[in-house]
Protein backbone atom coordinates (compact mmCIF):
# COMPACT_ATOMS: atom_id res chain seq x y z
CA UNK A 1 0.00 0.00 0.00
CA UNK A 2 2.70 2.55 1.22
CA UNK A 3 4.68 1.80 -2.33
CA UNK A 4 1.66 1.86 -4.26
CA UNK A 5 1.05 5.80 -2.56
CA UNK A 6 4.60 6.26 -3.42
CA UNK A 7 4.59 5.96 -6.66
CA UNK A 8 1.48 7.73 -6.89
CA UNK A 9 2.65 10.90 -5.22
CA UNK A 10 5.71 10.31 -7.24
CA UNK A 11 3.88 10.24 -10.75
CA UNK A 12 1.82 13.27 -9.81
CA UNK A 13 4.58 15.34 -8.88
CA UNK A 14 6.32 14.55 -11.78
CA UNK A 15 3.22 15.42 -14.08
CA UNK A 16 3.01 18.67 -12.09
CA UNK A 17 6.47 19.45 -12.83
CA UNK A 18 5.70 18.60 -16.80
CA UNK A 19 2.58 20.63 -16.49
CA UNK A 20 4.34 23.75 -15.14
CA UNK A 21 7.68 23.96 -16.93
CA UNK A 22 7.57 21.74 -20.19
CA UNK A 23 8.04 22.98 -23.37
CA UNK A 24 5.27 21.23 -25.29
CA UNK A 25 2.72 21.56 -21.74
CA UNK A 26 -0.63 22.88 -22.00
CA UNK A 27 -2.14 22.77 -18.99
CA UNK A 28 -1.87 25.81 -17.38
CA UNK A 29 -1.76 28.14 -20.69
CA UNK A 30 -1.40 27.85 -23.92
CA UNK A 31 2.20 28.57 -26.21
CA UNK A 32 3.99 27.13 -28.71
CA UNK A 33 7.72 25.83 -28.47
CA UNK A 34 8.55 25.67 -32.47
CA UNK A 35 7.30 26.77 -35.71
CA UNK A 36 6.19 24.81 -39.12
CA UNK A 37 9.04 23.12 -40.25
CA UNK A 38 7.29 23.71 -43.91
CA UNK A 39 10.34 26.50 -44.52
CA UNK A 40 13.92 26.85 -43.60
CA UNK A 41 12.99 29.60 -41.24
CA UNK A 42 14.02 29.38 -37.65
CA UNK A 43 13.46 31.97 -34.39
CA UNK A 44 16.07 33.69 -32.76
CA UNK A 45 14.50 34.84 -29.42
CA UNK A 46 16.47 37.05 -26.64
CA UNK A 47 15.48 36.92 -22.99
CA UNK A 48 15.84 39.41 -19.94
CA UNK A 49 16.62 42.89 -22.29
CA UNK A 50 16.97 45.13 -22.89
CA UNK A 51 20.38 45.89 -21.21
CA UNK A 52 23.50 47.69 -21.80
CA UNK A 53 24.87 45.20 -24.31
CA UNK A 54 21.61 45.22 -26.50
CA UNK A 55 23.25 47.62 -29.18
CA UNK A 56 26.17 45.05 -29.36
CA UNK A 57 23.99 42.28 -30.44
CA UNK A 58 21.66 44.90 -32.75
CA UNK A 59 24.85 45.52 -34.77
CA UNK A 60 25.58 41.90 -34.83
CA UNK A 61 22.39 41.30 -36.21
CA UNK A 62 22.31 43.90 -38.52
CA UNK A 63 25.68 42.81 -39.90
CA UNK A 64 24.34 39.19 -40.54
CA UNK A 65 20.67 40.13 -42.02
CA UNK A 66 19.15 38.21 -38.96
CA UNK A 67 16.04 39.26 -37.36
CA UNK A 68 15.13 38.20 -33.87
CA UNK A 69 12.60 38.43 -31.13
CA UNK A 70 13.28 40.38 -27.70
CA UNK A 71 11.17 39.53 -24.46
CA UNK A 72 11.99 42.21 -22.13
CA UNK A 73 11.56 42.76 -18.70
CA UNK A 74 9.62 45.88 -17.97
CA UNK A 75 12.09 47.28 -15.27
CA UNK A 76 14.88 46.81 -17.52
CA UNK A 77 12.54 48.76 -20.21
CA UNK A 78 11.90 51.90 -18.06
CA UNK A 79 15.44 52.10 -17.33
CA UNK A 80 16.81 51.58 -20.67
CA UNK A 81 14.28 53.01 -23.07
CA UNK A 82 16.07 54.14 -25.79
CA UNK A 83 17.58 50.56 -25.88
CA UNK A 84 14.00 49.83 -26.21
CA UNK A 85 13.07 51.60 -28.98
CA UNK A 86 16.48 51.51 -31.11
CA UNK A 87 14.86 47.35 -30.80
CA UNK A 88 12.27 48.41 -32.52
CA UNK A 89 13.48 50.82 -34.83
CA UNK A 90 15.76 48.08 -36.11
CA UNK A 91 12.86 46.06 -37.12
CA UNK A 92 12.78 43.00 -34.53
CA UNK A 93 9.67 41.98 -32.88
CA UNK A 94 9.08 42.79 -29.09
CA UNK A 95 8.01 40.40 -26.22
CA UNK A 96 6.69 40.52 -23.27
CA UNK A 97 8.84 38.86 -20.12
CA UNK A 98 7.02 40.59 -17.10
CA UNK A 99 7.87 43.83 -15.15
CA UNK A 100 10.50 42.08 -12.14
CA UNK A 101 10.83 38.44 -13.77
CA UNK A 102 9.74 36.44 -11.08
CA UNK A 103 8.81 33.07 -11.52
CA UNK A 104 5.14 32.30 -11.86
CA UNK A 105 4.17 29.18 -9.58
CA UNK A 106 1.95 29.91 -6.59
CA UNK A 107 1.10 33.11 -7.54
CA UNK A 108 -1.78 35.04 -7.98
CA UNK A 109 -3.71 35.58 -11.38
CA UNK A 110 -3.71 39.51 -10.09
CA UNK A 111 -0.22 39.60 -9.70
CA UNK A 112 0.24 37.85 -12.68
CA UNK A 113 -2.10 40.32 -14.60
CA UNK A 114 0.39 43.15 -13.01
CA UNK A 115 3.59 42.03 -14.36
CA UNK A 116 2.22 41.42 -17.60
CA UNK A 117 0.09 44.23 -18.03
CA UNK A 118 2.39 46.53 -16.52
CA UNK A 119 5.28 45.69 -19.34
CA UNK A 120 2.78 45.98 -21.97
CA UNK A 121 1.50 49.19 -21.41
CA UNK A 122 5.72 50.57 -21.02
CA UNK A 123 6.55 49.09 -24.59
CA UNK A 124 3.39 50.29 -26.06
CA UNK A 125 4.04 54.29 -24.48
CA UNK A 126 7.94 53.63 -25.99
CA UNK A 127 7.35 51.76 -29.37
CA UNK A 128 3.73 52.64 -30.36
CA UNK A 129 2.55 49.08 -29.69
CA UNK A 130 2.11 46.34 -27.19
CA UNK A 131 3.69 43.05 -27.39
CA UNK A 132 1.57 40.11 -29.07
CA UNK A 133 3.66 37.33 -27.17
CA UNK A 134 4.75 36.54 -24.10
CA UNK A 135 7.33 34.57 -22.63
CA UNK A 136 7.17 33.32 -18.97
CA UNK A 137 10.58 33.39 -16.79
CA UNK A 138 12.05 30.41 -16.42
CA UNK A 139 9.35 29.07 -18.69
CA UNK A 140 7.11 28.32 -15.22
CA UNK A 141 3.34 28.89 -16.16
CA UNK A 142 0.81 28.23 -13.34
CA UNK A 143 -2.96 28.75 -12.43
CA UNK A 144 -4.61 31.54 -13.94
CA UNK A 145 -2.14 32.60 -16.51
CA UNK A 146 -4.40 31.91 -19.71
CA UNK A 147 -6.76 33.63 -18.59
CA UNK A 148 -4.35 36.69 -18.00
CA UNK A 149 -2.79 36.05 -21.36
CA UNK A 150 -6.34 36.05 -23.24
CA UNK A 151 -7.09 39.49 -21.50
CA UNK A 152 -4.26 41.00 -22.52
CA UNK A 153 -4.25 39.73 -26.00
CA UNK A 154 -0.40 37.83 -25.76
CA UNK A 155 0.30 34.64 -26.83
CA UNK A 156 2.68 32.23 -25.09
CA UNK A 157 6.04 30.88 -26.41
CA UNK A 158 8.49 28.34 -24.70
CA UNK A 159 11.74 27.19 -26.57
CA UNK A 160 12.88 24.37 -29.39
CA UNK A 161 16.21 24.79 -27.30
CA UNK A 162 17.58 27.31 -24.70
CA UNK A 163 21.12 28.46 -24.84
CA UNK A 164 22.25 28.48 -20.94
CA UNK A 165 24.09 31.29 -22.08
CA UNK A 166 24.34 32.69 -18.66
CA UNK A 167 26.58 30.11 -17.68
CA UNK A 168 28.10 27.77 -20.60
CA UNK A 169 31.27 29.09 -22.65
CA UNK A 170 30.76 30.78 -26.22
CA UNK A 171 31.64 27.47 -27.92
CA UNK A 172 29.26 25.07 -26.10
CA UNK A 173 26.57 27.66 -26.81
CA UNK A 174 26.87 27.71 -30.19
CA UNK A 175 26.78 23.87 -30.57
CA UNK A 176 23.89 23.20 -28.59
CA UNK A 177 21.60 25.66 -30.33
CA UNK A 178 23.33 24.42 -33.62
CA UNK A 179 22.49 20.88 -33.04
CA UNK A 180 18.38 21.77 -32.81
CA UNK A 181 18.39 24.64 -35.42
CA UNK A 182 16.25 22.52 -37.36
CA UNK A 183 13.49 24.35 -39.38
CA UNK A 184 10.89 25.66 -37.26
CA UNK A 185 12.94 25.91 -34.05
CA UNK A 186 12.95 28.60 -31.51
CA UNK A 187 16.15 28.98 -29.95
CA UNK A 188 16.17 30.83 -26.45
CA UNK A 189 19.55 33.10 -25.37
CA UNK A 190 19.81 36.07 -23.28
CA UNK A 191 20.67 39.79 -24.05
CA UNK A 192 20.40 40.53 -20.17
CA UNK A 193 20.82 38.87 -17.01
CA UNK A 194 17.45 38.72 -15.13
CA UNK A 195 17.62 42.84 -13.68
CA UNK A 196 21.13 42.90 -13.82
CA UNK A 197 23.00 46.41 -14.84
CA UNK A 198 25.51 46.52 -17.01
CA UNK A 199 25.77 42.71 -17.25
CA UNK A 200 28.49 41.08 -18.98
CA UNK A 201 26.96 38.97 -22.22
CA UNK A 202 30.31 38.24 -23.71
CA UNK A 203 30.03 34.33 -24.48
CA UNK A 204 26.33 35.07 -25.77
CA UNK A 205 27.79 37.66 -28.56
CA UNK A 206 30.83 35.10 -29.62
CA UNK A 207 28.33 32.51 -29.53
CA UNK A 208 25.98 34.31 -31.64
CA UNK A 209 28.68 35.81 -34.13
CA UNK A 210 29.81 32.22 -34.63
CA UNK A 211 26.17 30.79 -34.83
CA UNK A 212 24.99 32.68 -37.62
CA UNK A 213 26.88 32.11 -40.34
CA UNK A 214 26.35 28.58 -39.86
CA UNK A 215 22.99 28.99 -39.90
CA UNK A 216 22.81 30.68 -42.96
CA UNK A 217 25.00 28.40 -44.59
CA UNK A 218 22.22 25.55 -43.95
CA UNK A 219 19.76 28.21 -45.97
CA UNK A 220 18.16 28.55 -42.43
CA UNK A 221 16.52 32.50 -42.61
CA UNK A 222 16.76 33.43 -38.96
CA UNK A 223 14.31 35.38 -38.27
CA UNK A 224 11.10 36.87 -35.63
CA UNK A 225 9.16 34.34 -33.56
CA UNK A 226 5.67 35.67 -35.17
CA UNK A 227 7.67 34.92 -38.66
CA UNK A 228 7.73 31.31 -38.16
CA UNK A 229 4.24 31.23 -36.98
CA UNK A 230 2.89 32.42 -40.20
CA UNK A 231 1.19 29.94 -42.34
Amino acid sequence: MWVEAGLTAGAAAGFLSWAVRGRSAQIFAPSVWRGSAAHNRIALTFDDGPSESTPALLELLNRHNAKATFFVCGRNAERLPDVLLAIAKAGHEIGNHTWSHPRLDFTSAATMRSEIGRTQELVRSITGAAPTLFRPPYGVRWLGLGAVQKELGVRGVMWTAIAKDWKLPAAAISRRLLKASTPGAILCLHDGRVLTQRPDITPTLDAVNTLLPLLQQRNLSITSVSAILER
